[in-house]
């Protein structure tokens, strides 16, 4: 009796303007189902847009990871060998590597194609007399339109690195050179002259002794001591700094 009375009710129900029916669900394999293999509405992350420097498997064990330090980094199926952002990416050389393999890089530039617009080609200089190899690298940059940027050791490289994902989003003002230089731009000047000192290096000496009097007072062994140094750099820099000066043409007599 009791299901009778619900049925005209239901009945009363349906015909009223407050029923909607239930909807009718999708065929099977179609968007929605969880069965089918479309893609949904949601988008991908694309590649390097994210705050990680994405780093291709190959580069497992490389020492230049250690000296990325202000970003994080992640391992990704990429071609590139980092990805440093939406539009730059980068292949990491040696030297040594390079003169035992000389096709590599220009495979690997091959592989790349044009996915990016800034391309960096990172060399480390790991071989005693790296002049003609450098000069087969410049031509493949030109002529493969990359960006050539050398390191003299793996923690440079990783800085290197570090400094291109930092800056992504950062305006070129912040890295153009000064146009008006005082004393510091001429004592960073004076020090980046020196083969392999660059201006980081240049600034961790300066912010460790202080002056450039007390860095050419400084032995050797001192110098290794400072950060981003070493003792090849330390080496080449108190040779520099302690080379005796020849005197060009006659001085002029005081009468």
């Amino acid at each position: 009796m009791a299901s009778s009375e619900f049925g005209q009710a239901f009945e009363g129900l349906k015909s009223s303007e407050f029923y909607e029916p239930p909807p009718t669900a999708p065929p099977a394999g179609t968007a929605g189902s969880g069965t089918g293999s479309g893609t949904g509405t949601g988008t991908a992350r694309s590649i390097g847009s994210g705050y990680s420097i994405l780093v291709n498997h190959r580069q497992r064990g490389n020492p230049v990871l250690k000296a990325i330090c202000s970003v994080p980094w992640e391992f990704s199926d990429i071609q590139p060998d980092y990805v440093l952002g939406a539009k730059t990416c980068a292949l990491f050389l040696s030297l040594r590597y390079h003169q035992l393999n000389p096709g590599y890089a220009a495979e690997r530039v091959q592989a790349l194609g044009s996915a990016f617009e800034l391309r960096v080609l990172l060399v480390q200089v790991d071989v005693r007399e790296p002049h003609h190899a450098l000069k087969e690298l410049t031509r493949l940059c030109l002529r493969c339109d990359m960006t050539l940027m050398l390191a003299w050791s793996a923690d440079e490289a990783g800085r290197i690195l570090d400094t291109y994902k930092a800056y992504e989003h950062k305006s070129a003002e912040l890295i153009r050179e000064p146009q008006s230089g005082g004393a510091l731009a001429q004592v960073t000047d004076a020090l980046t002259s020196v083969r392999s000192v660059n201006r980081s290096d240049a600034a961790a000496l300066l912010n460790a002794f202080g002056s450039l009097a007390h860095v050419i007072r400084a032995t050797e062994e001192e110098l290794a001591l400072c950060t981003g140094i070493g003792p090849s750099k330390a080496k080449r820099l108190y040779e520099v700094l302690h080379m005796p000066v020849r005197r060009t043409g006659s001085p002029t007599k005081r009468k």
